[in-house]
């Protein structure tokens, strides 16, 4: 009966084109919004993996500046249970010269245990080391993308750059290009999203002037504990300090899953109004349907008259009807998932996409097909089969 109904269609080939274009174009729609947002969503999900989910980061509370760290607090959370390892931080947004160029910078002042606890990683050259934080050499390692905007290339190990410090500038010596679990965003949001620079944290107090930290980095052991380490390691820098809410900890893993859930609900959404062109073009199939319905008034007198029972006749143009939004929905979908491979290629991105809506858009041609055509169905069904001889 599918070939039948297909072939039948196939005789006002401009209007069934023009239908099946419709409904290719509503579920085209559905199927890229949703590409783009199963994409989207597993690209926050590896940033935030890579940057070490199982990583927190403490720091004073908002309402208590004069609180701060020192390498007390620090060796006080690394005997907290469950924790595996602890590393002091600074950071602070400032600029950098390099090759004539002013450039903004996230400068964060590390020791060598970055690569273990914000997962940072060599690509050229190598990383901070005990020695650079023993000598408070003024040496420095950039982000990848930092390297790109300046010189073009990633490896520029051996180059100088100047970074504003202290009130003034200081030459600093790149000793490694590194990646980290920005790079990905960084990559994508160029311009917005400032380069990275590492140095010594040593030098980096030196230079401001300090002895204490901004930040606090801990690694746990069980990431499924995450809520009972923040509560043991907030308690414990609150009572060697003396203090009632001196401190907070901010989880990682508590702010992937809140990522992943509102770029659900915004993919979602934006699905559900793409949806709508599907609507609109199952009114396009009713047109369809009742003008095939009056082109073939004859034929359906002739088919009752020879003994086709209402529902024959109700079933072949009800199978019509869900096989012209069925191919213009399977279109929709091969368009869909190929524009979505084109960009994943292009972006050098992972290709996926979620299964649960391509079988809704399925779900949703087939529906529209069924329910739009149901009219012109019974319609054609009804006909009297001397009137529709004499049509």
């Amino acid at each position: 009966m599918f070939l039948k109904s297909i072939k039948s269609l196939l005789f006002a080939k401009a209007r069934t084109f023009l239908t099946m274009s419709g409904i290719a174009v509503g579920v085209f729609s559905v199927v890229l919004i949703s590409a783009v947002g199963s994409i989207g969503t597993q690209q926050v999900s590896s940033a935030m993996i890579s940057m070490g989910v199982d990583t927190l980061l403490v720091q004073a509370a908002d309402n208590t500046v004069s609180v701060t760290l020192t390498d007390s607090d620090v060796s006080a959370v690394r005997t907290v249970e469950g924790v595996s390892d602890a590393m002091p931080l600074m950071s602070s947004i400032t600029e950098a010269k390099m090759l004539g160029n002013r450039l903004d910078c996230w400068l964060w002042g590390v020791d060598s245990s970055a690569d273990r606890l914000i997962s940072l990683f060599a690509e050229h050259g190598r990383l901070i080391t005990n020695a650079d934080d023993a000598a408070r050499a003024k040496v420095c390692v950039i982000d990848e993308q930092f390297a790109l905007d300046t010189y073009g290339r990633r490896n520029v190990v051996g180059k100088k750059l100047t970074l504003f410090l202290g009130s003034r500038f200081h030459e600093f010596e790149i000793v490694g290009v590194a990646k980290s679990g920005l790079s990905a965003v960084q990559g994508m949001m160029s311009g917005v999203v400032p380069g990275f620079m590492y140095i010594p944290i040593s030098t980096m107090q030196s230079l401001c002037g300090r002895t204490t930290y901004d930040k606090i980095a801990v690694k746990i052991s069980d990431i499924n504990a995450d809520g009972r380490i923040v509560e043991k390691v907030v308690n414990k820098l609150n009572a060697i300090n003396g203090l009632n809410d001196g401190y907070i900890c901010n989880n990682l893993l508590s702010q992937k899953e809140s990522l992943e859930e509102i770029m659900s609900i915004v993919t979602l959404a934006l699905s559900l109004v793409a949806g709508i062109s599907l609507f609109v073009s199952g009114i396009s199939v009713m047109t369809t349907m009742m003008m095939s319905v009056s082109e073939r008034t004859r034929e359906i007198g002739i088919k009752k008259a020879t003994g086709a029972k209402k529902r024959d006749i109700c079933a072949e143009f009800l199978m019509q009807s869900v096989s012209l939004s069925l191919i213009g929905g399977a279109a929709g979908i091969a368009a869909g998932i190929l524009v979505a491979f084109a960009g994943c290629t292009v972006l050098k991105v992972p290709f996926m996409i979620d299964s649960a809506y391509l079988v809704i858009s399925i779900a949703a041609t087939i529906g529209v097909g069924t329910v739009f055509g149901v009219y012109p169905a019974l319609k054609a069904a009804g006909l009297n089969p001397a009137e529709a001889l004499r049509g």
